[in-house]
């Protein structure tokens, strides 16, 4: 585990917490789920940072929304936000996070092809709590939960995903945690 118990890594994973509120308003507004910088935060939160200290940092967002702080997509705060359409996504921010610095750290130097595929299976872990509270919120089947919940972040994601590896390259060592 990276650095999760020292003051660099705390700092570090505030700073992802608030990149990832920073992303919130980057966003192109989609009922019900708009499409946002935040997935390609959380990326680099996990790679950069680990398992640990990634999913710290979505906790720390989490927090800045539920107390109030509008960081959430659209300007939105509080804890009904976590119970809308869009909570399942944000608890997967932490999930993925995880995921993707736990299959970071699984080598040395990641090459691209690999922080990609770890990148990826992180946005699995966010889209799947994700569809399944929008189902449950929104009472939608799968298919259109799919529909609007997923198929429309697709090219944008591959977009983030392929940029969030390049920029994991390039700036790794600066994070020493």
């Amino acid at each position: 585990m990276k650095g999760e118990g020292n003051l660099r890594g705390l700092v570090y994973a505030a700073l992802f917490g608030a990149l990832t509120a920073v992303g919130a308003y980057i966003a192109i507004p989609m009922p019900p789920v708009p499409i946002t910088m935040q997935t390609f935060f959380v990326s680099l939160a996990g790679a950069l940072l680990g398992g640990v200290l990634g999913a710290m940092s979505q906790v720390v967002y989490l927090l800045m929304g539920v107390i109030g702080l509008p960081v959430f997509a659209g300007g939105k705060a509080g804890f009904g936000v976590l119970l809308g359409p869009t909570g399942g996504y944000l608890f997967g921010f932490i999930l993925g996070a995880y995921v993707t610095g736990r299959l970071t750290a699984m080598r040395k130097e990641a090459g691209l092809w690999w922080l990609m595929g770890a990148m990826l299976a992180g946005y699995v872990f966010i889209y799947v709590p994700g569809l399944l509270q929008l189902m449950a919120v929104a009472n939608l089947d799968l298919g259109r939960a799919v529909a609007v919940g997923l198929v429309p972040t697709i090219p944008g994601g591959v977009v983030k995903i392929v940029l969030a590896a390049l920029v994991v390259r390039k700036v790794r060592g600066y994070f020493k945690t």
